[in-house]
């Protein structure tokens, strides 16, 4: 189960990272050039919400049943933290992505309240980019997607 589990979890992240860039690129340019928020904007934003979603249920599931989450009553948190790969995989990891998952549900849940296109755009804009840089400085490059 943890090698299927691990396999979707890399792979997925794929789909949640161009997703995301479409949204926060679509964003910026929109609320940059003045265009109006459409019914195709609201899409794509939740679209990258439903999928994001989906890679944190992932990677829950991956973290549980991974071989390293052992490593804590074997190293204790002070031997986890040392060592830089396995706080990677074991603490920076999950938490900076589950920030940056709260980050576009946040950012999604405050832009449905704003009446104006401006508003919308500029919220989905600053809170999925945030995500985004966040996702992108935790995925582990060395071995991503392996």
């Amino acid at each position: 189960m943890y090698n299927t589990v691990k396999i979707v979890h890399s792979y997925w992240a794929y789909l949640v990272l161009i997703v995301l860039i479409i949204a926060a690129v679509n964003a910026i340019i929109k609320s940059v050039s003045g265009k109006e928020y459409e019914a195709k904007d609201f899409r794509i934003s939740l679209f990258t919400l439903i999928v994001s979603h989906i890679q944190l249920l992932l990677g829950l599931l991956l973290y549980f049943v991974s071989p390293r989450l052992e490593l804590f009553s074997e190293l204790g948190m002070g031997g986890v933290m040392k060592d830089a790969v396995n706080r990677l995989y074991l603490v920076e990891h999950p938490l900076i992505n589950i920030i940056a998952v709260a980050l576009i549900t946040i950012g999604y849940s405050k832009h449905k309240k704003k009446l104006t296109s401006k508003s919308k755009l500029k919220l989905i804009a600053i809170f999925y980019t945030i995500a985004l840089v966040l996702f992108l400085s935790r995925i582990p490059w060395a071995v991503w997607p392996n």
